[in-house]
């Protein structure tokens, strides 16, 4: 059965990269990204999690933690850890799971039998401290992920958990917001008393809220 959005993500153990792991334990309390590659050593993955990795400080920045799962053996990722770093620039500096049973991508419907029996479509999750899938999307193998908007999204994510507002298309940090419709004129004056714009009785933006 296929997990959506507002569902509780699978728990699991495994071992990675940084050792053997509790995946609640591990993300309590915490954001995280969970994200599927089809397999080690091969070419757009190895982009992939160089520029993941390179991201770091940005995901670490708002609080999340990220994690790679591939259904290869943990043995086979030392070798390919460094053919990242050395093609890439950047060495991997997040747990890369290991999931030669996929037993974990199965549990996240990672595996699409009409593309691969056997290997993970690029899957990604956003996850929020209340252990809830917050975001899924999946790519077919041969196209690379755009991470940057995976930050784009958390952004929003964070923001909206805070405030009741929605962000509109290609939003960016520091854009004006929307509040959303369950909020009145009345309740809206109170929280927002420098006014928004009507564009519509059911489009009103406003500043981001700042904190």
């Amino acid at each position: 059965m296929a997990i959506l959005i507002g569902d509780i993500a699978p728990d699991f153990e495994a071992d990675t990269t940084e050792g053997h792991i509790r995946f609640h334990d591990y993300i309590e309390g915490s954001w995280a990204v969970l994200f599927s590659h089809p397999k080690n050593f091969t070419p757009v993955c190895t982009t992939e999690l160089g520029y993941t990795a390179k991201l770091k400080p940005e995901f670490d920045k708002r609080g999340v933690k990220v994690l790679g799962l591939s259904v290869d053996k943990l043995e086979n990722h030392a070798g390919w850890a460094a053919d990242i770093a050395e093609t890439q620039g950047t060495a991997l500096n997040f747990p890369l799971i290991a999931d030669p049973t996929q037993e974990i991508a199965r549990k996240y419907d990672m595996i699409h039998p009409n593309a691969d029996n056997s290997l993970t479509v690029r899957s990604v999750f956003v996850i929020g401290p209340d252990k809830k899938v917050k975001l899924k999307i999946e790519y077919p193998a041969s196209t690379g992920r755009n991470f940057d908007e995976i930050i784009r999204v958390i952004d929003s994510l964070q923001l909206t958990a805070r405030h009741q507002v929605a962000t509109p298309v290609n939003w960016k940090v520091g854009e004006d917001v929307i509040i959303v419709a369950s909020v009145t004129d009345e309740a809206a004056r109170e929280k927002y008393p420098e006014g928004w714009k009507t564009v519509r009785p059911y489009l009103r933006l406003v500043p981001q809220p700042r904190t």
